[in-house]
């Protein structure tokens, strides 16, 4: 059963000391399985934590609960309806309050739980082990502890190496070889500014908008890309935003939809590295989510409208200064 602190009927938010003063990361756990509850737990001293409070998913609808972790992790398989929205309730209260969400799952429940998660940012444990969840808490009191203090240069630099390095290191804790993470790279396109034009005449930017590229280039353009690994099997050619910016402008220039999953398999790399930049591609206003008209459990991922310009106009200048480069 969660601590209660107060008759607040919403989750409350506060960083943790310990009797000496010192700050002392807290942490909440949701999962409906008691051994997974059970063995969260019990890794808490090791990865530095105090346990704020445990109890199913249920509990997240419970009026009576207000404690909330400096991080919440929910450990979830594919959710039945009372289940998606207590996640989407706990997805709101989370963005509120500031505190860290890590959700593990397999592969299977992605895209339901997928969509209960659109306004607080996710760490994603797709299909993990043990040790990504240890590595997950670890990056995430780090993040922590850098918002508490201010951080010394050696802090600094130590926090963005974890950043860069900590998928790597997941990956490999269970497997060998596979993608390396890139780190937390993120980038933007800027918009181009709307300016006055005179009654009646055309918009410039409209005018000369060029179209998408022929959808059959650019998936000959993937192969391309994904060819290499045959010939340079122990190469790092992982680049996750681009292969998944270049699979959703085939796909809109083919008028088709896609699923999270399957961004996910197109981004070359494991689902958690997957996920994680296209929460960066979201954040930049590059991608966003389109919910399913039939199937409101599922939701696809798109290139917005400034990215498919992005995209074209790139395509465009590529081709005419480089016609055989693309």
């Amino acid at each position: 059963m969660l601590l209660t602190e107060s008759r607040s009927q919403d989750l409350v938010y506060s960083p943790s000391q310990t009797e000496q003063g010192e700050w002392q990361a807290s942490l909440t756990v949701f999962s409906d399985a008691p051994e997974t509850r059970a063995q969260i737990e019990g890794d808490l001293g090791e990865a530095g934590f105090r346990l704020a409070g445990s109890g199913p998913l249920a509990a997240i609808l419970d009026r009576g609960m207000s404690v909330l972790g400096d991080v919440v992790v929910v450990d979830c398989g594919e959710p039945d309806a009372a289940g998606m929205a207590a996640l989407s309730r706990l997805d709101e209260r989370v963005a509120r309050s500031g505190a860290r969400l890590v959700v593990a799952t397999s592969s299977d429940a992605l895209e339901p739980l997928f969509l209960c998660f659109e306004r607080s940012p996710v760490h994603w444990l797709v299909d993990g082990a043990r040790g990504d969840r240890l590595v997950a808490l670890a990056e995430a009191r780090l993040r922590l502890s850098a918002r508490v203090r201010e951080l010394s240069e050696e802090d600094r630099a130590a926090l963005e190496r974890l950043a860069s390095q900590v998928g790597a290191i997941a990956e490999r804790l269970d497997r060998m070889g596979g993608a390396r993470d890139h780190g937390d790279r993120a980038f933007s396109f800027e918009s181009p500014r709307q300016g006055y034009h005179a009654e009646g005449t055309t918009d410039p930017l409209r005018r000369q908008r060029p179209p998408l590229p022929d959808p059959r280039m650019v998936r000959q353009l993937i192969a391309r890309r994904q060819a290499r690994a045959k010939f340079f099997p122990d190469a790092q050619f992982a680049d996750p935003a681009w292969d998944m910016l270049l699979d959703l402008t085939a796909a809109r220039a083919e008028h088709a939809r896609v699923s999270v999953s399957s961004l996910c398999i197109a981004s070359g790399v494991p689902a958690t590295t997957a996920l994680r930049w296209i929460g960066h591609l979201e954040s930049a206003g590059l991608v966003e989510r389109v919910a399913d008209d039939i199937d409101k459990r599922r939701a696809f991922i798109a290139l917005t409208d400034r990215a498919a310009e992005a995209m074209a106009a790139y395509f465009a200048e590529v081709d005419a200064q480089t016609p055989d480069a693309i």
